[in-house]
């Protein structure tokens, strides 16, 4: 018994050995190709996986200094902010002291009849699932900074909502007009965030900052999680930067409760443990999907939901400041996790460490003959259109689909997972593949400003600016908040 219990210990030893192995080369090579994706500056990946932990530095915590970043290093961490208040809110929910579908207003000192539309209120979930119609910022309009250079901008902003007070946030929401019923359709908004924490003060009658440490930090002991960096901790700051080697200030304080906190790397561990385990009512409760279809994206209390191509679910939240990009990414049923903080932000950080995670999670459960098939991390229905799409051509991607339905009522291709695949195709420089696919998603979901939106922006991409305008135009419609749109339009109007 005693060598078969010796055989069993020194198998598990040379097992881990060789998992920790396999997860050190995966992590360095997708590394590699992060720091060269970019002008990256430094960051830190913490991966859990079936309990083990284990934890990586890159760069460096300032530019032109040689100082790697460690366990204790501090970044800011954007929207992940948002799903420590996801945590709040579902806690209120537990303690009964509110309902997901209260109106809003209930928890507001005065009067507010413009946060409805068509006598539909903002409810406390529409807050937390990016559907309340709020806009991402206030206010909405800043004419004086946004004729300046981006780099300024930055440092304006940060002056000019440092000094933003709580009176003038609650009299610019008095000036909000709801375009479309909250619940409708999800978007970004920094500012329901925000409002989220205000009502949580109210509704708990104590600041926000009390209600991360009695019901967060606290009892997970996170010592190194906070909207102010302490001063005993601030050789520990790193430094952000943009994408042109900028120094970018931190993130204003008006930030708050929509992406003010800073945290390291063993804090963001602690965290996202909590978060894999599921064991709390109030982290299930985050979890679960109250907005869109998890077989593509679903919107839970604030993180990001799917079933992924595998079966098991996906679960995510990003965040970005001025110089700072986040990730959590979670697989509950693998108990795998992994967290990734860098000190430089630009418009693709956030997608490249978002592909950085993938990377490293496809190579860790995939084979290399699995992982080279051009489906791979697509659906079966989505392989089997390639399939017989790379049979009889792209070009008839609509009838092909409608036959494949015909023959199988049960194929089903959705929305987001097609819009993914025509991207796949696009980036890859196979344009007119792209454009199929995209118009196949156009036909599938006429109702979708996305869709339509990336259609044209395939149009733009080929050329045809006749056919992008007119996309662009029919995705405006469809939501007039698409910024994408709105910004695309004035490009190639003035052309």
């Amino acid at each position: 018994m005693k060598k078969l219990l010796l055989l069993f210990i020194l198998f598990t030893y040379t097992y881990n050995l060789v998992s920790a192995q396999n997860i050190d080369s995966t992590v360095r090579h997708a590394a590699s190709t992060f720091m060269a994706s970019g002008p990256r500056v430094g960051f830190s990946v913490g991966i859990i996986k079936n309990n083990q932990v284990y934890r990586y530095h890159f760069g460096s915590t300032q530019k032109n200094i040689n100082d790697i970043p460690t366990d204790q290093t501090i970044y800011e961490v954007g929207s992940v902010t948002k799903t420590f208040f996801s945590l709040l809110l579902a806690q209120a929910v537990i303690e009964k002291k509110v309902s997901l579908s209260d109106d809003i207003r209930k928890y507001l000192k005065g009067n507010y009849p413009n946060l409805q539309y068509n006598g539909k209120p903002i409810q406390l979930v529409h807050l937390a699932n990016l559907t309340s119609g709020l806009p991402d910022n206030l206010p909405e309009k800043l004419p004086a900074i946004k004729t300046m250079s981006p780099d300024s901008q930055f440092f304006e902003g940060k002056k000019f909502y440092d000094a933003f007070t709580r009176n003038q946030f609650l009299t610019e929401l008095h000036n909000v007009k709801l375009s479309q019923e909250p619940g409708s359709n999800s978007a970004h908004s920094n500012k329901a965030a925000q409002l989220l924490g205000l009502l949580l003060e109210n509704i708990y009658g104590t600041n926000y900052d009390a209600l991360l440490i009695k019901y967060i930090t606290g009892p997970l002991k996170m010592g190194s999680t906070f909207f102010t960096v302490p001063t005993a901790k601030q050789a520990l700051y790193a430094r952000g930067y943009n994408e042109k080697g900028v120094l970018i200030p931190e993130i204003p304080k008006d930030a708050g409760s929509a992406a003010g906190l800073k945290s390291s790397l063993a804090d963001m561990l602690v965290y996202m443990k909590y978060q894999l385990e599921e064991k709390n009512a109030v982290v299930t409760m985050s979890h679960k999907p109250t907005w869109g279809k998890p077989e593509s994206t679903a919107v839970g209390l604030v993180w990001f939901t799917r079933t992924h191509f595998d079966g098991k679910r996906d679960i995510w939240e990003s965040g970005g400041t001025g110089g700072h990009s986040c990730l959590i990414d979670l697989y509950p049923e693998r108990n795998f996790g992994i967290v990734i903080l860098t000190n430089e932000s630009d418009n693709q950080a956030q997608d490249r460490i978002s592909d950085m995670a993938e990377t490293i999670y496809n190579e860790l459960y995939f084979t290399s003959a699995q992982r080279s098939k051009e489906g791979f991390g697509f659906s079966a229905a989505a392989n089997t259109l390639l399939d017989t799409l790379n049979k009889y051509g792209f070009q008839n991607a609509i009838k092909v689909a409608d036959d494949l339905k015909k023959h199988n009522p049960a194929f089903k291709l959705t929305e987001d997972e097609m819009n993914v695949l025509g991207y796949k195709f696009l980036n890859k420089g196979q344009k007119e593949k792209a454009l199929e696919l995209f118009k196949l998603n156009v036909n599938l979901y006429p109702a979708s400003s996305n869709t339509y939106d990336s259609l044209a922006e395939t149009y733009e991409n080929t050329g045809n600016k006749i056919l992008a305008i007119k996309n662009y135009k029919r995705a405006l419609e469809l939501n007039p908040q698409s910024t994408n749109a709105v910004e695309h339009l004035k490009k190639l109007e003035k052309e």
